[in-house]
């Protein structure tokens, strides 16, 4: 059967379409966005929907020490659950080879862009930092969950406000939210790039994803600036590939920015 599934997804790239009906270089056009989905279980929250794709995102925040060679800087740390809710290919457990992966390539494109202003995150030097925890939690996977887990991560961002903090004993009060924000200087977004054979797509869906050869996810500020990058997939991408996908990735960043 996965034989025949392959072949028929070869034998539409040939013809120019996929199997939703869509063209090779179409991302899917519902794509939204919908902020505080759960404010009493988190300092913020987020849900993304991309087609069938579904993830929410919630961001707690808790102080600790700060890490001996960042004394004035706070620290972020991304997680995600993939669980037999998201699709059947799941299972409970430690978290496997790909919910690692995809929170690392959400974890690098914050990180790596500057955006989260971690300096701001200090409390009191050497002594009191603020943590920022991301957790992702697929809904359904129906394809391109890392676009999806990183649109979700970044507002979940937005969205968040800081608790009352008592500097004296040093305890949270959680159910007092302050008005003060995540201190964010952009809006790093991710758009991943597949490649079948000789054909590139983007958005894909859960079957393409299977049998990519590669996979390149890009990270784009608000100007254009390229961020962050990560190539997946066991085949190899040559300097031409490479510059055709971020060329691809550039064109639909905009569909997600909208979004958000």
């Amino acid at each position: 059967m996965a034989k025949v599934i392959k072949e028929h997804i070869h034998s539409l790239l040939e013809k120019g379409t996929r199997q939703d009906g869509r063209k090779l270089l179409e991302y899917r056009k519902d794509v939204s966005v919908e902020y505080g989905i759960s404010p009493k279980s988190a300092e913020g929250s987020a849900r993304v929907r991309i087609g069938e794709t579904e993830v929410v995102a919630g961001v707690k925040l808790g102080i600790g020490v700060p890490y001996p060679d960042q004394q004035d800087a706070g620290s972020i740390m991304v997680g995600t659950e993939l669980s037999p809710i998201a699709g059947d290919r799941f299972e409970m457990g430690p978290p496997s080879i790909e919910s690692i992966e995809i929170s690392r390539v959400v974890d690098r494109g914050i990180r790596e862009s500057g955006a989260l202003d971690f300096k701001k995150l200090c409390v009191k030097k050497g002594e009191m930092v603020w943590q920022v925890f991301i957790d992702m939690y697929p809904i359904n996977d129906a394809g391109n969950l890392r676009d999806a887990c990183s649109l979700a991560a970044l507002a979940a961002l937005k969205d968040a406000k800081f608790p009352e903090l008592d500097k004296s004993t040093q305890k949270v009060d959680y159910k007092k939210k302050t008005k003060v924000g995540m201190p964010l200087t952009d809006d790093p977004i991710e758009v991943t790039v597949i490649k079948i054979n000789e054909d590139f797509l983007i958005d894909p869906t859960v079957e393409e994803e299977e049998y990519l050869d590669s996979r390149l996810t890009v990270a784009f500020l608000k100007d254009g600036t390229i961020c962050a990058m990560q190539k997946g997939g066991k085949g190899a991408l040559s300097t031409e590939d490479i510059n055709k996908m971020v060329g691809i990735a550039s064109d639909n960043v905009k569909i997600l920015r909208k979004a958000l």
